[in-house]
Parts: C-alpha cells; structure tokens; sequence
C-alpha cells in the first residue's frame, strides 16, 4: 500500500502569508503564483483536488466564441490571450483542436458568422493556431447532407483535473503546503491576520495563522462567507448547472469537434474525447442546493441528445451514453433571465474585515482565465505583501510541460524504448497525462514485473504509488475520474482491488 499520509494530515506549521480554501482551479492557481513569489501558502480543499466545477468542464481553453454576442469582448480577448499562454506551458494537457460550425441559415445568418470568427481571428495575437475560414461539406462529412456549407476555426481541448494537479504540484514545488480532504470549518479576524480552524478527515483540529485569507471555493464563495466567515457576501453568485454526454466515437467522425447552434439562442460542443468517445455539451440550468449533488437531469440528456441527432446522421439514443457528468459554475448574479446569458468573466473582491484582517474572494472564472485571474489576485494583495515578487507564470511550463510540441513523437518513442512491453494506446495515455514527469515516474521500471501489481487497463502499482504519494490521490475514484480517465473502462471488480490497496476496503 501506498504512503500519502504526508499528502492529508496538517502540517505542523501554523503561521502563513496567505491561507486559500479551496482546491478548483482558481485556487491552486492562486497558490503556484503566489508562492513563486515567495509568499507562505497554505492551500485547503474539503475533498479532492478537482472534485467539483474543475473536472465538470467541457475540456476546453478556448476564448467563448458565442460570449461575442453578450459584447464581452474583454472576456473574450483575455481568453484567447491565455490560449497560447497555456499551450506552451502544458502542451502534453493542452493541444490545438479545429471546431467546425456548420451554417444554418434559419439561426444565424453567414454575414454574422463571419463577423464573429473575424473577431475571433484578430481580437488577440496569434501564433499558434490557425485562422478561421469557410468550408464546404461533402458526403464523407458525419454530418446530415442538408448541412452544405460549414467554416472552421480553432480552440484549444484541454485536461481540466490534471490541469488543476500540476498547478498544485507546482505550488508545492514552490513551497506550498496543499491539504486535501481538510475542511476550513470557520476562520476568525485577528489583531494580526486571520485564525483558521482546520479539521482534516480523521477529524484532527488545528488553528493556524494567516496574513491573508483567499476565498477561492467557486461555487461555495457566497455561503463561506456568509456561514464560515459569518460576514455579509459583497457579491451575489448564482449557481448554473452544466452537463455533458460521453458516447462512443462513431467510426465516421474524425478528429474534428463540432459547435452546433440551436434555436434557443445556446451551443453545444460535440468535442473528440481520449481515444474512442465523444463529448457532447452542455446545458445551462439554473441551480439550488449543494453542488456536489448536481447531475443529469432527464431533460438535459433529452436535450443534448435532440441536438445531436439533428445534426449527424448516424444518431444516438439513451442507450449509447457511456458516462455523463454535472458541474456547478458559480457565476456572477448579475440579474439576467437566461442562464445561458450570464456573464462568464470573474471579479475578485478585497474586504478588510478589520484593519489586518483582508479577505479576497474569488467570484466567477472560467478555467481558460486562471492563470490570468491569479496575476490579477496578486495585484489585490500586493499592498498587504510590498515585498510580492514579480510576475513569473506566463512563461513557466507546469510539471511535465518542459517539452517543444514538435518533439511529440520523440518522446513517444523514448517511452516506447524504455516501456516496450506496452501497447501504444498506453504509452500514449501516460504521456498525455504526465509529459516528461512520466521519465520519472518510470525511471526504475526495465521489466513488467518491476512495474508491480496491474490493476488493469494499464494502470501499474509504480503509477498508483506515485498518484497517492506525489498528486495527493487517496481512493479509486480519484484515480479513475481525476488523475486518469481510466473510470471509463474500469469494472467493479477492478475498481475494488484498486480500493483495497490503497487502504479503503
């Protein structure tokens, strides 16, 4: 069995710059910036890193195409910006992806279209990705033959949980302390900061010290505030459900995503996913309760199902869903009627609750902007650290990301030479979820039988020790959904064994 004690149980420090409870995106990306500019950090997370709105997204870093039409232009530009920013700090978990959307005429006229992927092309520089344009859609197409005329243009699809991994594993590398399964239960203003009362899950306490605390726990933003903290919330969130389908690739598809239009005015992305499926979403739908309960409502499966099925000739039904998932975006109320209209962009809000005691909340964000929403953290922060060190995140690759893209294919075969026992499927899985940390990883591995026990699919002792020991896993399910995607294919049965060895059975 694996030894993650050290990932979980409280560190015995107890005084911080900054403390930040939660473990999404946000948060850990807040942590990697701000001790790279050496500040004491202490991150929290009640679960899993990841284990909520952080691993219920689309997979995409992408600027929002269809926010132009809300005229959130800045949103949009400070989108595509990060765009080639993060493919080059993590080119193994981010890589370019063409969409195409085919014309409609009865929704949106081409005139606008073009408009809008002009917009695209020129509203930030690019060196990357190639510009938009129109195309033309013949009989090899999956899509119906009464869609004759489409126009392409690119995005980046992305691996949000492990996007979320390596920027606490950066963090750490950077002196950061990171608690999973550890709940900030309140948090009390002090003559010299903030006291925080921890409880990790054996229900150990402890207090520690804060200069600063972050509120970054997405979704929960308003109810900590308003619960933990016991302080009116300066802004209100509203809580939006988004879910997604994952099918089977049908043999006809290719490696083109699709942005479908539809009469209500939304999109659905259908977005090649691993190896052999798709995803297709995802809806928006208000929300009210705890957002770890959120999932597919019926109507939504009926919706994306609708949508789908008007668009592709071979169609789907209930029966091809493989997998779905639900996640909570906790976006700004900013009074609009639709969901689908609500903005999308972040704002982050200095209280001082007392004249030492700040507190900086994070409201809104969206994954593509993190890296830029952490500057923007540290810019709040800046007049209670004066001695904050200088921006260093743009052009910093995250673990495993220290790679040129065009050397893809050396690195698989280095791996390959060095794990010749595995498939390809497999040697492919590990460098797209590790990058050149898989080296490591694998750096005492010259045999099958030096890999340890085979859980399946794959899935090594070596790799399920380094998980628990280095990416704070501590179940199968983190492994499974989180760290791999390997949930897909497991079965009961293995999903059990992996339990029982990392002690939960």
């Amino acid at each position: 069995m694996p030894d993650n004690s050290n990932q979980t149980k409280l560190s015995p420090h107890s005084q911080y710059d900054l403390v930040i409870v939660g473990g999404g995106i946000n948060g850990v990306g807040i942590a990697a910036d701000a001790a790279g500019r050496g500040l004491s950090v202490l991150l929290c997370e009640a679960e899993d890193l990841a284990s909520a709105t952080s691993s219920a997204s689309s997979k995409l870093i992408h600027g929002g195409l269809r926010y132009l039409e809300q005229y959130e232009f800045i949103l949009v530009r400070k989108a595509l910006s990060e765009r080639e920013v993060l493919l080059n700090k993590a080119p193994h978990l981010i890589s370019p992806q063409r969409f195409i959307l085919p014309h409609a005429s009865h929704l949106r006229p081409q005139l606008m279209i073009r408009a809008g992927l002009f917009l695209y092309d020129h509203l930030s520089t690019r060196s990357k990705l190639p510009g938009s344009h129109r195309i033309k859609l013949d009989n090899n197409s999956p899509l119906h033959t009464s869609f004759k005329t489409g126009f392409s243009y690119y995005d980046c699809k992305a691996d949000d949980a492990r996007l979320v991994i390596v920027n606490a594993q950066q963090a750490k590398e950077k002196g950061a302390t990171i608690l999973t399964r550890t709940t900030c239960q309140q948090a009390k203003p002090t003559e010299h900061g903030w006291e925080v009362t921890l409880i990790d899950q054996h229900g150990v306490e402890k207090a520690v010290h804060a200069k600063c605390l972050v509120n970054a726990t997405g979704p929960w933003a308003q109810s900590f505030i308003e619960t933990n903290l016991n302080l009116p919330s300066p802004k209100k969130i509203r809580l939006v459900k988004g879910s997604h389908l994952v099918i089977k690739r049908p043999s006809n598809f290719g490696e083109d995503a699709y942005i479908l239009q539809n009469t209500d005015g939304r999109v659905v992305f259908i977005i090649p996913y691993l190896e052999n499926y798709l995803i297709i979403g995802t809806t928006d739908e208000n929300f009210f309760g705890n957002p770890r309960d959120a999932c597919l409502s019926e109507e939504e499966k009926n919706y994306l199902i609708v949508n789908y099925n008007s668009y592709f000739k071979q169609g789907i039904n209930e029966s091809d869903i493989c997998s779905h998932f639900s996640g909570v975006r906790p976006l700004i109320d900013d009074d609009e009627e639709n969901p689908a209209e609500v903005t999308r962009d972040y704002d982050l809000e200095m209280q001082w609750v007392s004249e030492q005691s700040p507190l900086l909340t994070v409201f809104g964000g969206k994954l593509t902007t993190y890296r830029r929403l952490a500057e923007t953290a540290m810019k709040k922060i800046k007049p209670v650290f004066p001695e904050l060190g200088p921006q260093w995140t743009a052009l910093t690759p995250l673990p495993g990301g220290d790679f040129n893209p065009d050397d893809w294919s050396i690195l698989i075969n280095n791996l390959s030479r060095q794990l010749h026992w595995l498939n390809e499927q497999n040697i492919l899985r590990l460098l797209g979820s590790y990058g050149t940390t898989v080296f490591t990883i694998f750096k005492d591995t010259s045999t099958p039988e030096s890999m340890g026990e085979n859980f399946g699919h794959g899935l090594s002792e070596v790799e399920v020790n380094y998980l628990a020991e280095e990416e704070w896993a501590c179940c199968a399910e983190d492994i499974l959904w989180r760290r791999s995607k390997l949930g897909l294919v497991f079965n009961k049965l293995e999903t059990s064994r992996l339990d029982e060895y990392l002690g939960n059975e």
